[in-house]
């Protein structure tokens, strides 16, 4: 298996939703919940990057790495990258975006997207969507290829 490491994104200037990140959930915050599942992965390293101090000390109070990064980031792909640099983390060093409001993300995929990194620059798991999550702009949408699935 190849060793990789997860970075959860996570803001709590939510657009759609207020805090979100803080939302609880069954007694405990969202970001909890999405750090549970990137533990429970093969990840060698899991850490919150967040530009907020509330999150932060949330996470810190459920036993979760921490980094501080800048408010002016405009994706979590860009926070992601601050950490990359500051941890000194190599080109070839595999990291997973885990968004910080997917809660229900199997740790198994996260395992499996990690595999999948294996001599490509970036990868996207993705699944077939219903015709309602067509027309709906709040879900995400890819576009593969229907013979290569690129």
């Amino acid at each position: 298996m190849n060793e990789f490491n997860v970075v959860i994104p996570s803001r709590l200037d939510s657009k759609r939703l207020q805090r979100k990140a803080l939302a609880m959930i069954n007694g405990k915050p969202l970001i909890h919940w999405v750090y549970k599942k990137a533990i429970a992965s093969s990840a060698k390293i899991v850490l919150i990057a967040t530009d907020s101090d509330e999150i932060a000390s949330v996470a810190e109070s459920f036993g979760a790495d921490v980094e501080m990064t800048s408010k002016d980031h405009k994706s979590g792909t860009d926070r992601i990258f601050e950490v990359c640099k500051r941890r000194n983390w190599s080109d070839d060093q595999i990291v997973v975006n885990l968004q910080g409001d997917n809660p229900l993300m199997p740790s198994e995929n996260i395992n499996q997207i990690a595999q999948m990194m294996d001599g490509c620059d970036i990868a996207t798991l993705s699944a077939p969507i219903t015709e309602q999550e067509i027309i709906d702009p709040n879900v995400v949408k890819v576009l593969a290829d229907s013979k290569t699935n690129e």
